[in-house]
């Protein structure tokens, strides 16, 4: 007999057929009452095993973990929770697991901490069943979103010369001996011997390699895995992270905030429609977690009601310049509350300052555009008064920036005179400074990090439990 899958047994009408399920036992009661689970649902299936019906030797080796086969009669179910069950006519062990040594135990629930030690094994878990789940519908309503309007799927190199943002902590590439490189006359490791005749390193953008395609296809966008060789241990930070970069031709930075915000909403209103039973288990655990917490430490919204918060109002926008001068005159400021003290123009705007300006101040989703030239990164449009650049962030209740973009820079002088400044390697820009040259147009983008999208869709608060295998410093285990 086929399989079915548990979620479609689960929305079958009960009438007697003859089905067959495949899954993990998650609980085995009474020697009669197993609970099992395959993936493709948060909900179990209630399999009822007959006093007497199955050998004895078979029934002992039904463990928490083992993987098993159940064949026999959708029938409804006279149990509360649940409005099918599989009443058992054959049961196959297809793989034991020993209770004693399985980690995964219901009595002792295990933290998230440990669960990040046993990686391979905590996808079994109804929290991160979800959030995988999530993580699935998102990715497919990334590529649904952008299909439908147009825009191209570019897959850009993971391996680059450039340094997209300018910041230097990239992952180098090389073959050369570890041990005993080779060495040019001045003593520098000599790179025209390496694999690739240069310095290379894992992209911490696809941005600067879209850019050449939206220059030639209008709209694109892409969506893959980036590097960041920060030594930095929070919980919104990541060494290996997912990047949704469009990239558009003859959008200026108003076009570019419309998009982000259509997106966004888009993304979860996507979440809510089709992940309801998942979002509920996650709003629950989200509003048990909360309920630990000291009262002015929990957050005034649960999770569902940050998700609608997002759909059901419209995103407020204000320069940078405008929201400066609303958080130095804040109670938090004024009170010396924030960490990090807003006293002048031109410091860049902290997480505590950007959840002041989302959950306290306008009570909506923010969008903060014309930042100071210095705190942002060369490609971006310099405006008329030299000071600021067409820059902008999305701002989001209980995460901060969920989005960063520009317009970039098209003119050719403008652009060439921010990387000399800089001090960037006109060398390995070339390419990019020529884009301006040749039939040069107005065009924007932004980065999307998948794993803050996940982190605020499903309600959990450290990104290393929103991607399948963490890479943070100190691991790669997995």
């Amino acid at each position: 007999m086929k399989r079915t899958k548990i979620k479609d047994l689960l929305a079958s009408q009960p009438a007697g057929q003859s089905v067959k399920a495949e899954g993990w036992v998650r609980t085995f009661r009474n020697n009669q009452f197993i609970s099992i689970n395959d993936g493709s649902t948060i909900q179990n299936l209630q399999a009822v095993v007959e006093l007497n019906s199955i050998d004895e030797s078979l029934l002992r080796r039904i463990n928490t973990g083992a993987c098993l086969a159940v064949e026999g009669e959708l029938i409804a179910s006279m149990g509360k929770g649940q409005a099918v069950e599989v009443k058992v006519k054959e049961l196959t062990i297809l793989g034991d697991c020993d209770a004693e040594a399985f980690p995964l135990q219901l009595k002792n629930r295990p933290s998230l901490e440990y669960l990040r030690e046993i990686a391979h094994l905590r996808a079994r878990t109804n929290t991160f069943g979800a959030v995988m789940r999530v993580r699935h519908a998102m990715a497919f309503g990334i590529h649904k979103f952008f299909n439908d309007r147009g825009f191209v799927y570019i897959h850009t190199p993971i391996i680059t010369g450039s340094d997209a943002e300018g910041a230097g902590a990239m992952f180098r590439v090389t073959t050369l001996d570890e041990n005993n490189p080779q060495r040019d006359e001045q003593g520098h490791i000599n790179h025209k011997e390496d694999f690739f005749g240069k310095e290379t390193n894992l992209t911490v953008s696809g941005q600067l390699e879209g850019e050449t395609y939206a220059l030639a296809l209008s709209e694109i966008y892409t969506f893959g895995p980036t590097f960041r060789a920060e030594n930095s241990n929070t919980t919104r930070h990541l060494a290996e992270f997912w990047m949704i970069e469009p990239e558009m031709a003859f959008y200026d930075i108003h076009d570019n905030m419309q998009l982000a915000t259509d997106l966004l909403q888009y993304l979860v209103k996507y979440a809510l429609d089709n992940c309801k039973e998942d979002l509920e288990f996650l709003n629950k655990r989200s509003y048990d977690e909360e309920a630990t917490k000291p009262q002015d430490q929990r957050s005034e919204l649960g999770l569902l009601d940050r998700l609608k918060f997002v759909t059901e109002n419209d995103f407020q926008r204000l320069s940078y310049t405008e929201a400066i001068d609303i958080l130095k005159n804040s109670n938090p400021n004024k009170k010396k509350k924030f960490q990090y003290l807003i006293d002048e123009w031109g410091v860049d705007l902290q997480s505590e300052h950007e959840r002041y300006l989302v959950e306290k101040h306008f009570k909506k989703p923010v969008i903060l555009y014309n930042y100071p030239k210095g705190i942002k990164a060369f490609y971006m449009r310099q405006n008329e008064d030299d000071k600021t650049v067409a820059a902008m962030d999305v701002l989001f209740p209980g995460i901060g920036e969920i989005i960063g973009g520009s317009q970039r820079e098209e003119r050719y002088d403008r652009l060439l005179n921010r990387v000399q400044e800089l001090s960037l390697p006109e060398k390995d820009l070339w390419w990019y400074l020529e884009l301006r040259k040749f039939g040069s147009a107005p065009h924007s983008g932004f980065g999307l990090g998948f794993e803050r999208l996940i982190l605020f869709v499903t309600g959990m608060t450290n990104i290393r439990d929103v991607i399948p295998f963490p890479r943070f410093p100190g691991n790669a285990e997995f």
